[in-house]
C-alpha cells in the first residue's frame, strides 16, 4: 500500500516522469556535469597535470560534488513544495483526505514521486565522476560517502519541502519557506565538505554517521507531522484554504506578530480600506495592498522574518564587527534573502488574474496599463524591500557604531545601492515572469531560474576559469560578465581601514584608496568599475523589461484565459 500498490504514488510518476520537461532536464543535467569534468581534464598538457598532482584530483571532485549537492538543494524544493500544496490548489485536497488511502501513504507515495526524477539526476551522473578514479588521489570510498551524503540530504530537503507544503494553501509560500530553511543547512553541509577536505577519513565518518543520521531524525519527525495534519486537519472544510482570523492569530502567534494599524508593520501591510478610495488613487495598487497580501494568514512572512533574523544575528557579530572585511558577505546574505523572499510577492501577480480569470475583465477597465503595472510592481516591490530592510538596519548601526566605516561612507552607499537595485530587480524580473506565464508555480520557479542564472551562473563560471584557466582570454571576458551579479559587485567595492601599525587583525586593502587624478570621492575609477558595470547593466535590463511588459500589455498579450 505504501509503495507497490500506492495508486498516488503510482498517479504521480506517471504525471512527473512522461512529461518533455523531465527529459530535457535530465539532458541538461548531464550536459553541464560532464561539461565541468571535460574541460577540467588534462588535455594536450593544456590543463593541469592531474596525474602528477593527485589533490587536484580530489579538487575536481569536490567541485563535481558540491556543485551537484548544490543544484540538488536548488531543484529538491521546485519537485516536492507543491506536492501537498498543489493538491490545495486544485481543489482537490479534500477528495485526496476523503479517499480511503491512509495519510502516511499518501505522505510517502507525494514525497517519493517528487524525489524520483531527482534520484535519476544523481544516479545518473555517477558514471561520471567514476572517470575521475583512475586519476589516483581519491578511493572509491569518498565517492560513494559523498553520494550518501548528497541522498540523505535530498531525502530530507525533500520532506522539508513536503512538510511545508501541508502548512500552506500556496505553492508559492511552501517553496519560500522551503527555501529559507534548506539553503542554510546546505550552506552548513558545503562548509564541512569543504573545510575536512585535508582529512578524508574524519570527513568519511562523518559523511557515514552525522548526516545520514540528522538527515534521518528530521525527516522521519516532519513526516509524522505531516501525516497528522492530514489525519486531523485544520483547513478541511475550506478547499484546502484555512480561514484565518488575524485577530486571533495575533492572540495565539508565538513570536514576531505583524500589527497592520501600527508602525513599522503599515510600511508594508497597511490596514484594510473602510472608506471610500480618493479621487486619483490607482485601483489596482490599492487592492493589492490591502486585500491580497494575507488572505491565508501571516505564518509564511513571520517564519520568513524571523528564520532570516535569528541567521542573521551571528552573520552581523562576525562579519560587521568581529571581522570587518568579512562585511561584503553581510551584504551578500542581504542579498539572498530578497531572492528568496521578493519574487513570491511579484511572481503571481498577472498569473493570479489569469487563474482568477479576470484579466481581460481588467484591461477593459479605463485602467492605463501603465497604471496596472506600476500598481503590481510597487506593491510587491513595497513588501519585499521592508522586509529585507529589516536586515540592512544592522549595516547603519554598525557605521555609526565602528570607526572603521567612517572613512568608507562611499563604499557604504555602494552597498545601498546595489542592494535596491536588486531589490528592483527580482521584483521587475517576477513581474515579467507572471505576465510571460499562465501559473503562479511555473512564473515562480522561473524567476528563481532567470535569478539565479544572472546572479550566481558568471560567479561559477569564473571560479571555475580562474582555477583551471587562469591564463585564458575567455576567462577573463567570464570576469567581466559579472557584472550581471550584485555579489560580485559587492566584493569589488574597495574599501579603506585607518588602522594601526601594530594590528594585524585588519585585513583590509588600505592601497584601494588614494588620493589623484583619476579618483571620485578617494576611490580609484578601475576600483569602481565593477559597480559601475553592474549598475548601468541592471538599470538597462529593468528598463527593457518593463517597456517590453508594458508593449506586451497595450498589445493585449493573451488576455483571454481560453488562450492561457
Amino acid at each position: 500500500m505504501y509503495l507497490l500498490e500506492n495508486p498516488v504514488l503510482q498517479r504521480e510518476l506517471l504525471v512527473n516522469l512522461r512529461t518533455s520537461r523531465s527529459f530535457v532536464l535530465l539532458l541538461v543535467y548531464q550536459v553541464i556535469l560532464a561539461a565541468v569534468v571535460y574541460f577540467a581534464w588534462p588535455q594536450d598538457g593544456l590543463a593541469l597535470d592531474l596525474t602528477g598532482r593527485p589533490d587536484s584530483t580530489s579538487n575536481l571532485v569536490d567541485l563535481f560534488f558540491l556543485g551537484q549537492y548544490i543544484l540538488a538543494a536548488l531543484m529538491a524544493p521546485s519537485f516536492a513544495a507543491g506536492a501537498i500544496a498543489g493538491e490545495k490548489e486544485r481543489a482537490t485536497y479534500e477528495m485526496l483526505l476523503a479517499s480511503p488511502i491512509r495519510p502516511e501513504a499518501v505522505v510517502m507515495g507525494k514525497l517519493v514521486a517528487a524525489l524520483t526524477h531527482l534520484a535519476i539526476l544523481i544516479f545518473a551522473t555517477l558514471p561520471i565522476v567514476m572517470l575521475c578514479l583512475p586519476l589516483g588521489g581519491v578511493s572509491i570510498y569518498e565517492v560513494l560517502a559523498a553520494y550518501l551524503v548528497l541522498i540523505a540530504s535530498v531525502i530530507c530537503f525533500g520532506m522539508i519541502s513536503v512538510a511545508c507544503g501541508s502548512f500552506f494553501s500556496r505553492t508559492s509560500a511552501a517553496l519560500v519557506v522551503s527555501y529559507i530553511i534548506i539553503l542554510p543547512i546546505a550552506i552548513i553541509v558545503v562548509l564541512y565538505w569543504y573545510s575536512l577536505r585535508q582529512f578524508g577519513e574524519t570527513r568519511i565518518e562523518i559523511a557515514l554517521t552525522v548526516v545520514p543520521g540528522f538527515s534521518a531524525v528530521l525527516t522521519i519527525y516532519l513526516f509524522f507531522v505531516c501525516c497528522g495534519r492530514m489525519l486531523y486537519p485544520p483547513d478541511f472544510g475550506s478547499e484546502g484554504k484555512e480561514v484565518i482570523d488575524l485577530e486571533e492569530e495575533s492572540e495565539k502567534a508565538v513570536g514576531l506578530v505583524i500589527q497592520r494599524d501600527q508602525f513599522p508593520d503599515r510600511l508594508f501591510a497597511p490596514p484594510k480600506r473602510e472608506t471610500l478610495m480618493e479621487d486619483g488613487t490607482n485601483p489596482v495598487y490599492d487592492k493589492e495592498m490591502r486585500s491580497e497580501i494575507f488572505g491565508q494568514g501571516t505564518l509564511m512572512l513571520r517564519l520568513a522574518i524571523q528564520i532570516s533574523m535569528v541567521l542573521a544575528i551571528p552573520l552581523m557579530a562576525v562579519c560587521l564587527y568581529i571581522f570587518r572585511p568579512l562585511a561584503p558577505w553581510y551584504i551578500a546574505y542581504v542579498v539572498l534573502f530578497n531572492i528568496l523572499i521578493g519574487p513570491v510577492f511579484s511572481a503571481g501577480s498577472v498569473t493570479s488574474e489569469r487563474e482568477r480569470q479576470t484579466l481581460d475583465l481588467l484591461l477593459t477597465t479605463i485602467i492605463t496599463p501603465w497604471q496596472l503595472l506600476w500598481g503590481k510592481l510597487i506593491s510587491g516591490l513595497r513588501v519585499s524591500s521592508v522586509l529585507s530592510s529589516f536586515l540592512l538596519w544592522p549595516v547603519f548601526l554598525a557605521t555609526i557604531m565602528v570607526q572603521d566605516y567612517w572613512s568608507n561612507i562611499p563604499g557604504i552607499a555602494c552597498y545601498v545601492i546595489i542592494f535596491m537595485l536588486s531589490c528592483l530587480t527580482t521584483a521587475i524580473v517576477a513581474l515579467f515572469c507572471s505576465t510571460i506565464f499562465s501559473k503562479t508555480s511555473t512564473s515562480l520557479i522561473a524567476t528563481y531560474f532567470i535569478i539565479l542564472t544572472l546572479y550566481l551562473s558568471p560567479l561559477a563560471f569564473s571560479f571555475f576559469g580562474n582555477t583551471y584557466f587562469p591564463d585564458s582570454a575567455g576567462t577573463d571576458l567570464v570576469n567581466k560578465v559579472t557584472i550581471t551579479s550584485p555579489f560580485a559587485a559587492a566584493f569589488n567595492v574597495p574599501l579603506y581601514v585607518e588602522s594601526d601599525a601594530s594590528d594585524d587583525s585588519s585585513t583590509w586593502n588600505s592601497e584601494s584608496r588614494w588620493s589623484g587624478e583619476d579618483s571620485v570621492l578617494g576611490y580609484r575609477l578601475e576600483d569602481l568599475f565593477h559597480f559601475a558595470g553592474y549598475c548601468t547593466f541592471t538599470i538597462s535590463l529593468n528598463l527593457l523589461l518593463f517597456i517590453g511588459m508594458l508593449r506586451m500589455f497595450n498589445s493585449r498579450w493573451r488576455v483571454s484565459s481560453q488562450t492561457s
